[in-house]
């Protein structure tokens, strides 16, 4: 009996490629991935891959796949995220109120 596997990609920011497969039992990572397609037409995926998990969790390719399983493959960081948030927050400026505390209720307390 096949099992039902969800193989998400996003190429850049807000795109995300989602490919429902039907593979038979016992298929691992690799396998699934060969059967996909998505290596034919994203080429860079193969040498710039910055791994594969499952819900979330890094796997490595010999992996045994179980249906219902959500495949995910993950794109290396263009940009640190410490670095970014220190952007961000320079952008935003240190003396006006900024995230959480942006909307301030009148009388509240700070941080709520």
């Amino acid at each position: 009996m096949p099992i039902f596997v969800t193989l998400v990609y996003s190429a850049r920011s807000r795109e995300v490629v989602e490919i429902p497969l039907l593979l038979e039992p016992d298929c691992t990572v690799g396998r699934a991935l060969e059967c996909s397609g998505l290596l034919a037409q994203f080429p860079g995926i193969a040498s710039a891959s910055s791994g594969q998990g499952i819900w979330g969790k890094k796997v490595a390719l010999s992996h045994v796949l179980q249906d219902q399983d959500r495949l995910e493959l993950y794109r290396p960081l263009t940009v640190d995220p410490k670095v970014a948030r220190r952007e961000r927050f320079v952008g935003q400026g240190a003396k006006k109120a900024a995230g959480l505390f942006a909307k301030r209720r009148v009388g509240a307390k700070a941080g709520y």
